[in-house]
């Protein structure tokens, strides 16, 4: 009876993309040079990570990554939610099989999105040195005044 019950439960989303590609996906985050800092916000829990690094995230999320290292400009990088081919036939598959429950949990989940760009690729600018003020000519002491 259980069994039963699991397939009948489960039958109407077998096609749908949460079953398929799953609800997270994993974000390769590299920088030259390596070592910078990345920090990961949008997740359920502010992350931070060292490059090279991965990090897993739900695929509907708001992310942005934040990529900082000493001496260098900081860049930050604001993802996309984008639906790539896997994505759409997964959610295709819920015409067949997965009906509107399905394309609901598609739609709550993201699972039919992939995050871009992914890997996160950053080649950090290292900070301009100050210029060097240029030293000013002494003044002359003014001539006496007769």
């Amino acid at each position: 009876m259980r069994l039963l019950l699991a397939v009948a439960i489960a039958a109407p989303c077998l096609g749908c993309a949460s079953v398929t590609r799953g609800t997270t996906e994993n974000i390769s985050i590299s920088s030259t040079p390596a070592g910078a800092t990345a920090e990961i916000t949008g997740l359920d829990i502010p992350t931070a990570c060292v490059t090279p690094c991965v990090v897993q995230a739900k695929r509907n999320a708001d992310i942005t990554v934040t990529v900082s290292k000493e001496g260098y400009e900081s860049q930050i990088i604001p993802l996309t939610k984008e639906i790539p081919g896997a994505g759409a036939a997964g959610f295709a598959g819920n015409v067949l099989l997965g009906g509107l429950v399905g394309m609901g949990v598609d739609a709550a989940t993201g699972a039919a999105m992939d995050h871009k760009p992914n890997p996160v690729i950053v080649t950090l600018q290292p900070v301009a040195p100050p210029r060097a003020a240029r030293p000013r000519p002494a003044k002359r002491p003014a001539p006496p005044q007769s």
